[in-house]
């Protein structure tokens, strides 16, 4: 006679959250950092002309999270504002140099925020005074978690 349905995993402890790992998490991520690269450039191009541009964050061969890249600025865009651009063609390589020199520059945010459903921690990372990216960080501060999904439309573009 079945006792009910299987637990699902992840359930939110009840259990105090412990504040000490926030800094522990911020040590992870600072100490990843020289290890992070840009990935290749995600280029789409819709129905209307207009571009769309996201450059995959990757460690390890994980993509971790996407930066936005606006053409017209050639730079990074805020976390949030994906930019889209209309009449321009963006080429890998001019994204790639970009990028290469941006990724130099990341600096890890002295804060972070975390995520109940996910068990994570997340800590951004800026580029001069924007949030550029989110890395997460695992409930214990011990991994560095990848984006799956993104990880996987990579390996899907670049084979």
């Amino acid at each position: 006679m079945p006792l009910g349905p299987p637990p699902i995993r992840g359930a939110p402890s009840s259990r105090p959250l412990d504040l000490n790992l926030a800094e522990k998490a911020i040590e992870l991520v600072r100490n990843a950092l020289p290890f992070l690269t840009a990935g290749p450039p995600l280029i789409d191009y819709g129905p209307g002309g207009e571009v769309h541009v996201d450059v995959p964050l990757m460690y390890q061969g994980f993509a971790l999270d996407r930066i936005h890249y606006d053409p017209q600025l050639r730079s990074p865009s805020p976390k949030g504002r994906p930019v889209r651009v209309w009449g321009m063609r963006v080429t890998e390589d001019e994204v790639i140099s970009v990028m290469k020199n941006v990724i130099k520059e990341l600096v890890v945010v002295e804060a972070v925020e975390y995520r109940e459903p996910e068990l994570a921690w997340v800590v951004p990372l800026a580029w001069r005074r924007l949030i550029v990216a989110h890395i997460k960080v695992s409930n214990d501060a011990n991994e560095i978690i990848p984006d799956y999904g993104l990880s996987e439309e990579v390996r899907r573009r670049t084979l």
